[in-house]
């Protein structure tokens, strides 16, 4: 009898560490929810797949937009309009003007984080040694005056759009706000 219950008993552990295990086995909700949409996507697109093209005008505009500014020195020519279809001024520059938000590093670094953290993906100073944070700098560009090789910079948003072209428009009407005129580099 001893000899049964002791049988019956370890019986009972297996059956709870079978069960436990089961448990353990079970995915999360956001695991499950993972899995269906990845169900749904392969169905969907194993339907319907993604048709081939033979000719991509997006990418010959953007060779287009690298042939017209893969040149040093090259002039752009920078007018801002306010939100009524008018005019404010003009910039030209050496060069496209260039977002705050554009940077030759980084504004992350990886740390190798341990088996439960996994890497961390960490802010990283500017070039300035400086962290910024958010992306409401992004409206604001700078350049290189053509003709002074001054530093400038404008802001766009709040009714102001820039619109960039490599040639003056044909007006006459519209003031420069920067240094360089028109004029000055014809």
């Amino acid at each position: 009898m001893h000899r049964v219950k002791r049988i019956l008993a370890a019986l009972a552990a297996l059956a709870t560490l079978f069960a436990l295990a089961a448990c353990e086995d079970q995915p999360s909700s956001q695991q499950q929810e993972t899995n269906r949409q990845q169900s749904s996507y392969d169905r969907l697109t194993a339907g319907q797949p993604a048709k081939t093209m033979s000719y991509s005008p997006t990418r010959e505009t953007i060779n287009f937009w690298i042939d017209t500014w893969d040149e040093p020195n090259k002039l752009s020519y920078v007018y801002l309009q306010a939100s009524n279809g008018q005019l404010v001024g003009y910039f030209i520059f050496k060069g496209l003007p260039v977002s705050y938000c554009a940077s030759l590093t980084p504004n992350y670094r990886i740390r190798d984080g341990d088996s439960t953290d996994g890497d961390l993906v960490l802010p990283a100073p500017a070039m300035d040694g400086v962290y910024y944070g958010g992306s409401g700098s992004c409206s604001t560009y700078y350049g290189r005056d053509a003709t002074t090789d001054s530093y400038l910079e404008y802001t766009v948003g709040t009714g102001i759009s820039a619109l960039i072209y490599e040639q003056p428009l044909p007006r006459q009407d519209v003031e420069p706000l920067g240094f360089t005129k028109v004029e000055d580099v014809k």
